[in-house]
């Protein structure tokens, strides 16, 4: 079959996009045409897949650019909800195939069983639904990307104001931290609005393929979550608040004695998650995204030539937006145009330490994709989330060695010490929090009634965040606390979708141990793990890492353990 360029292909209407997919549902599959025809019909995936996410892509570059909105609104209504119906289809004619034949075509045994699980999910009249639930992601952030504070006669985004922020003394800091919540504040009605909209889609799509109100059910069917259970997350949070949340108050006695208070306040604290330390001493790892892209380039050059070589492309072919401005939709994140063979990473670099570790954390996602698009059908490419964290988590401290100078890094060697600790301590202060917003999802879901009121979802966060992170003193602005689940987008675009950072840094971490006694032999597994995709389930994948995928206090504790040590190093040596 014969596919126009993928340029044209963004322009099609759907009547030109649908005789695409009845050719591909009226050729018969015999054992030898099935694979000719898998490719065709990957082929048309990977078209349609990269049309959505430029589509995705441009209104995230500019929340305000109304054609990119436009556009999008016209993708899910009348693209999205055909291909879908198409995509069933063929989905039902393989699965026919198979169920007749026996056979399966090589490297499609687990794909076979996700898209059996697709077909028995996919209901017509959730096609509506899913289409206004991502307008909803629209409308979420267009929300937040309109957020500006004027602070010292200059309006500014948040984001911007960060490293002035970081660089305040702790008054300064305070009137920052009021000045940016007032602004968030601001927003919480129509937030609330969205979520009571969005939460009442998610059960009605539940309710129509067949349970009931148990959302949670179906978004676990959905996310092909078949190595563990809600009850393997309960283990999980259990085990974080026996052996992560003393480590992490360990971290937080440390930083009160360094700024000399008797406790800590909202505003001694990162502006986003209200959890990372401030960083006081306010390190500059670079100026302007060439920079930051120039000394990344440096670093993995060291890690791996391969994976240099992929970094380069991205940059060379102008696949990378790493700069916040005004109106630029939030977060990071990395997207693949699937009919290209090419990653896009988008940021919000300011400047700061984080937006290294950021850049290393999207880059992991970039090279995965590269590595999974040697892969011949596309189908075969979607690894589970829990284990693409994993390539992005690990690629942060597998870059650690190269920080420095010496390695065309951003830092001194004093510096880098003083990054890689604070990276660390975050790591150790990520648990508490990712299992707050974990517990806080399922509490939605097991109480969807309680939680279309935003006020119950306001006293179950607050209730959660006293468990997992009671070293933080919000006396006097309970309202500010009980807002964090509005900052988590996770929790408005993308449901259930925050445990897998916190298996992935557990895997990541016996990653970056086994780097510790031999970095190529760490380095080689992990991509040997990437190349797999889609094709080996999660364990294995953990296992070809190197990593055992757990949930264990045996298990959180050993790597606990192994990040306390080498903070008390890197300690000893400033």
């Amino acid at each position: 079959m014969t596919f126009p360029s993928p340029s044209l292909f963004l322009t099609l209407p759907w009547p030109d996009i649908q005789p695409y997919f009845d050719t591909l549902e009226a050729q018969p599959l015999t054992p030898d045409t099935v694979e000719t025809w898998l490719a065709d019909w990957s082929r048309l995936a990977e078209l349609l897949r990269e049309r959505a996410a430029r589509i995705r892509v441009a209104t995230v570059q500019d929340t305000t650019d109304a054609n990119a909105e436009a556009a999008f609104k016209d993708y899910l209504q009348n693209i999205f909800p055909h291909a879908q119906k198409g995509n069933h289809a063929l989905t039902q004619k393989l699965l026919a195939y198979h169920a007749v034949t026996g056979l399966t075509p090589p490297g499609m045994e687990l794909p076979l069983r996700e898209m059996r699980v697709e077909a028995e999910l996919f209901r017509e009249a959730n096609l509506p639904l899913q289409a206004a639930e991502q307008q909803n992601a629209i409308r979420f952030n267009k929300l937040v990307g309109a957020q500006t504070v004027t602070w010292d006669g200059e309006e500014t985004t948040i984001t911007q104001l960060s490293p002035r922020y970081m660089a305040s003394d702790r008054a300064t800091r305070e009137q920052m931290w009021h000045t940016i919540n007032a602004r968030e504040q601001a927003d919480r009605a129509p937030i609330n609005e969205l979520w009571a909209e969005v939460l009442g889609l998610r059960l009605k799509i539940a309710e129509n393929t067949g349970f009931g109100e148990d959302y949670r059910a179906y978004r676990w069917q959905y996310l092909k979550r078949f190595s563990y259970t809600p009850a393997d997350c309960r283990t999980f949070h259990a085990a974080i608040e026996q052996v992560a949340v003393p480590a992490a108050g360990r971290v937080y006695a440390k930083h009160r004695a360094r700024l000399g208070v008797e406790s800590l306040r909202p505003w001694d604290l990162d502006l986003y998650q209200q959890t990372y330390p401030i960083e006081t001493d306010d390190l500059r790892p670079f100026d302007g995204e060439t920079e930051l892209l120039d000394r990344g380039s440096a670093i993995f050059h060291h890690v791996d030539p391969a994976l240099a070589a992929y970094f380069d492309t991205m940059r060379a072919e102008g696949l990378i937006d790493f700069v916040n401005r005004k109106g630029k939709g939030p977060g990071a994140f990395c997207t693949g145009y699937e009919a290209i063979y090419r990653p896009f990473i988008f940021g919000n670099a300011v400047g700061q330490p984080a937006d290294v570790n950021t850049l290393l954390h999207e880059s992991g996602h970039a090279f995965h994709a590269f590595e999974t698009f040697k892969l011949p059908y596309y189908f075969q490419r979607d690894a589970p989330m829990e284990f693409n964290e994993v390539a992005s988590m690990a690629m942060e401290l597998l870059s650690a060695p190269y920080l420095t100078h010496d390695f065309g890094g951003y830092y001194t060697p004093a510096q880098a010490a003083r990054a890689r600790l604070r990276h660390l301590e975050k790591n150790l202060l990520f648990w508490p929090y990712m299992a707050v917003v974990d517990a806080f999802q399922h509490w939605v879901y097991e109480n969807p009634i309680l939680a279309a009121d935003a006020k119950n979802c306001d006293a179950a966060w607050s209730d959660l965040w006293d468990r997992f992170i009671p070293f933080v003193d919000f006396t006097g602005l309970e309202d500010a606390k009980t807002l964090g689940w509005h900052r988590k987008r996770h929790i408005h675009r993308s449901p259930f979708y925050y445990i897998e950072y916190g298996l992935a840094q557990l895997g990541a971490t016996q990653v970056w141990g086994n780097a510790l006694r031999d970095q190529a032999g760490a380095v080689a597994a992990y991509r040997s793990a990437l190349a797999l995709g889609g094709t080996a389930p999660l364990p294995e994948l953990y296992r070809t890492a190197g990593a055992k995928f757990a949930f264990d206090v045996e298990t959180v504790g050993a790597a606990v353990a192994l990040t306390e040590r080498v903070i008390g190093e890197l300690e000893g040596k400033l």
